[in-house]
């Protein structure tokens, strides 16, 4: 059961996860300042001084609070983001930012990302304070603005402008691992040992622009955009192995039953069989299929503004994803090229630098990993933890350029046809409160005897 919330705002991570929501750290514009300002209240009132507020400028405030440990490891990192994507557009069944808890659930923005997981941190920590014990290590939690926004006022000016910070740190715990997923009647708990990382470009094309009322030019812009965007939405881009994604589909297949797991080991093995596998659910089968390749996705389309006008020149903004290793934009930008023409021009928005690549390219099973397996089986005996490749990126690239080997591992255990991680990003995001649980008492396991 959960703690008493009466002795501290930080036992029960359910109320505490109800007033992260109600404050609005939508990103853009970003603002996580009150956030922030919240959480350092709660540790002040709770006696805790050890940390640090800074950031680029008060509105994109970071909090990196260390937990004393009792030096039986190296310190530990756990790294959560306070900032939440937009809603705009979306249709929601209860209002995003009031935190409402609905038969068993916790409603709102940033339920799972990544509120819900910073709770569940939180919580961990101080039920092991609570109880008077401390972690096997120091433990350094950072609250890090702009994740959702290319991280340059968070993780990225930690790195670069505090890296005094993180000293000692090897591993490191984030998001997008641990909620279960269930396949062919078989649960997995994903282990995220390697990630994709964004090379976001825009596309621009240009061409004879002209009256409204008047037949436009051959080659205009808006009559080439259809074509740039057919070609790019959905494409499979060529494949390419890596040591990560074949150990993923290696363990899938050793666990799924029958044609399934033939499917998924022709697909890790046999290059000319390279269609999704059949039998899951379009999702998963889109998710594997992501892992073993680049992928673009036009996402912002900006064209004219006065509709007698017909545009000389519109834009098109590409989430690219890149393949974890030595893949560069470059290689993105090349297999694009046939496909939009020699005539756009292309350039790069954001790219996540390609530092210290072994750490989120070449994935480490040694005595950290399996301590994260260890736990998930002994809590969940019917499920099996997957290592699995994230065709996202977190702040855990960026960390790595501190030699921190981080992993996306958070464990929520979901009730069977869940579909709670499909809402990343979408209406109805919620948590339930029962996976709350069980996340943040798997989290003191880990504190409490991480390798």
């Amino acid at each position: 059961m959960p703690a008493d919330p009466a002795v501290s705002p930080f036992l029960d991570p359910v109320p505490l996860l109800r007033d992260l929501i109600r404050i609005d750290t939508t990103n853009p514009p970003g603002d996580e300042s009150a956030l922030i300002a919240h959480l350092e209240r709660l540790l002040v009132d709770a006696g805790v001084s050890e940390y640090k507020v800074v950031g680029p400028s008060p509105e994109r405030a970071n909090l990196v609070v260390r937990f004393p440990g009792r030096g039986e490891a190296p310190p530990l990192l756990l790294h959560a983001h306070a900032d939440v994507v937009p809603v705009t557009g979306q249709r929601w069944t209860h209002p995003p930012f009031e935190g409402r808890l609905v038969d068993g659930e916790v409603w709102g923005r940033g339920a799972i990302d990544m509120k819900g997981g910073l709770a569940m941190m939180l919580a961990a920590l101080f039920r092991l304070r609570e109880r008077g014990e401390r972690p096997a290590g120091d433990v350094i939690l950072a609250v890090v603005a702009d994740e959702e926004n290319g991280s340059t006022a968070g993780a990225t000016y930690l790195v670069e402008n505090h890296p005094e910070l993180f000293d000692g740190v090897r591993y490191g715990i984030g998001e997008e691992g641990g909620a279960g997923i269930e396949l062919a009647g078989v649960r997995f708990h994903p282990v995220v040992v390697a990630e994709k990382r964004p090379g976001w470009l825009r596309l621009t094309l240009r061409g004879p622009g002209g009256h409204g009322s008047r037949l436009a030019a051959p080659g205009n812009p808006v009559a080439r955009l259809g074509g740039v965007l057919t070609a790019l939405s959905g494409v499979r881009l060529p494949r390419h192995r890596t040591p990560a994604a074949d150990r993923m589909l290696a363990s899938l297949a050793g666990a799924l039953p029958g044609p399934l797991a033939a499917s998924v080991e022709r697909l890790r093995t046999d290059d000319a069989d390279d269609a999704p596998p059949t039998g899951l659910p379009l999702d998963e089968a889109l998710q594997l299929d992501s892992v073993l390749r680049h992928t673009v996705n036009p996402t912002v389309v900006r064209a004219g503004r006065k509709i007698n006008v017909i545009p000389a020149e519109i834009t098109v903004d590409v989430d690219g994803r890149i393949l974890p290793g030595a893949f560069e934009v470059a290689d993105l930008i090349a297999e694009i090229r046939p496909l939009i023409g020699e005539d756009v021009a292309v350039e790069l928005l954001h790219e996540d630098p390609r530092v210290r690549p072994e750490l989120i390219a070449e994935p480490e099973f040694g005595a950290f990993y399996d301590r994260l397996e260890s736990i998930l089986r002994t809590a969940d005996p019917e499920a099996v933890p997957l290592p699995m490749v994230s065709p996202a990126s977190t702040d855990a690239g960026i960390f790595a350029r501190l030699g921190i080997r981080c992993y996306g591992w958070l464990p929520l255990r979901l009730p069977a046809g869940s579909d709670h991680r499909r809402l990343l990003h979408c209406a109805d995001e919620r948590v339930p409160v029962d996976a709350l649980e069980f996340g943040t008492e798997r989290l003191i396991e880990l504190l409490r005897s991480h390798p």
